[in-house]
């Protein structure tokens, strides 16, 4: 005998595709439906209502159904309060904890909605009783004694749905462009760049090695110099081959205005990490005058934070490296409020990383000469990224160019 459940949707559902997608969901899992109710909107601002009963033959199938629809937006018609259950220790969350995606949430609370602070994927959503707040909380953060919110009763999620006026960061929303990148497509995204400062929004790069492999770092240090980028994300590899070239003119000793391997080059980017943890870090390093150029040069010089997250298969590393990795999740999570909009080139795991710390509404640039690294990307979950399947070396200079950059500035004092 089938159990059914209704479930009721709002909002702009149909140009989003978020109708097509809960019959998709249903169907997939084996389950059946029948509108009850369909009003849709006649007019560009008007939204849509529905009301459906969802069915299926095996009630733990229906209750993945639900979950399914339920972080499309899809909500009981009669919500209840959420269901609070303190943490038993540090870092132990309650058996059937909600886990969060990265769309904007709120909790019902004392017949209150509250916003859901700080909003990541897969995370905690704990409550305050006092305050009366909702925050987004990683494992590492939860105490014990904290309210914990169990299951999917009392809360709401609104997937982002599409703008009903074209904008300038629609034209390729949640896609991947395998082309070489056009100008009117470089044109676009700085564009999108000039807003986000215009209006007092900041910008974030995350960035891999192959950015000074294929001679870009140049135009990455001018959009430093000239405040494109507010911060920072990379790891040891960027960081010691950027100062490897500022010092020696290589990376993995590869001479970059030769493209030539240099005598003894495979020793080059060991000889810069050598050199910083002389001086003590990599600012000591630019004040001292050892580094002189470069990426990491124009970070100190115009005050950027950068945070260079470890990993095991570092050389050196790096004095200014964060090798604790709940250490640099937090760094990543502080330095990425405020942030408009993120460009991550050429490094997946940092990429995936930052990804999983952002809001859906952050506008998401990923750019990788692999088109698999940039699907992957999506697929666990930052959907709202845009990719581009590109050479950094490519990508960058284009960027920089469209934004005034002339190829020649000299990128030192």
């Amino acid at each position: 005998m089938q159990t059914s459940r209704e479930i009721v949707l709002e909002g702009h559902i149909i140009d989003s595709g978020i109708m097509t997608q809960v019959f998709d969901r249903i169907m997939d899992r084996g389950g059946s439906f029948e509108i009850i109710e369909f009003e849709v909107g006649k007019h560009k601002t008007d939204t849509s209502f529905a009301r459906l009963a969802v069915g299926c033959d095996d009630p733990a199938t229906l209750q993945l159904i639900l979950s399914d629809l339920h972080r499309l937006g899809a909500r009981l018609p009669v919500v209840e309060d959420a269901e609070l259950v303190p943490a038993e220790t540090d870092r132990v969350a309650p058996r059937g904890f909600y886990s969060t995606t990265n769309y904007p949430t709120e909790v019902k609370y004392r017949d209150q909605w509250l916003p859901v602070e700080g909003i990541e994927m897969d995370c905690l959503i704990t409550v305050t009783a006092d305050a009366g707040a909702a925050l987004c909380l990683p494992f590492a953060k939860l105490r014990r004694g904290d309210l914990v919110v169990v299951g999917e009763e009392g809360v709401r999620v609104h997937p982002p749905e599409r703008p009903r006026e074209t904008t300038t960061f629609e034209f390729m929303h949640g896609t991947v462009s395998s082309e070489r990148p056009s100008e009117t497509l470089i044109r676009r995204i700085a564009g999108e760049m000039n807003a986000q400062k215009q209006k007092g929004g900041r910008i974030a790069l995350v960035g891999g090695p192959a950015i000074v492999h294929t001679g870009a770092g140049p135009a990455l240090a001018w959009l430093v110099r000239e405040g494109y980028i507010d911060v920072l994300f990379a790891g040891n590899a960027l960081a010691t081959h950027d100062i490897e070239c500022s010092l020696y003119g290589t990376s993995l000793g590869m001479d970059l205005a030769t493209g030539t391997p240099v005598s003894d080059g495979h020793r080059n980017h060991l000889d810069a990490i050598a050199e910083i943890l002389r001086a003590g870090s990599i600012r000591a390093a630019v004040e001292q005058g050892v580094v002189k150029s470069g990426i990491m040069y124009e970070c100190v010089r115009r005050s950027v934070p950068f945070i260079l997250a470890g990993s095991i298969r570092d050389d050196g590393p790096l004095p200014d490296v964060i090798t604790d990795t709940v250490e640099a999740q937090e760094a990543i999570r502080c330095h990425l409020r405020g942030c408009g909009m993120v460009l991550m080139i050429g490094t997946l795991l940092h990429s995936i990383a930052v990804g999983n710390c952002l809001p859906a509404e952050v506008k998401t640039i990923c750019v990788d000469i692999n088109p698999a690294s940039v699907t992957k990307l999506m697929d666990r979950g930052t959907m709202q990224a845009i990719g581009i399947v590109s050479d950094a070396g490519t990508f960058l200079p284009l960027l920089a160019r469209a934004l005034g950059y002339d190829g020649n500035a000299p990128i030192s004092a």
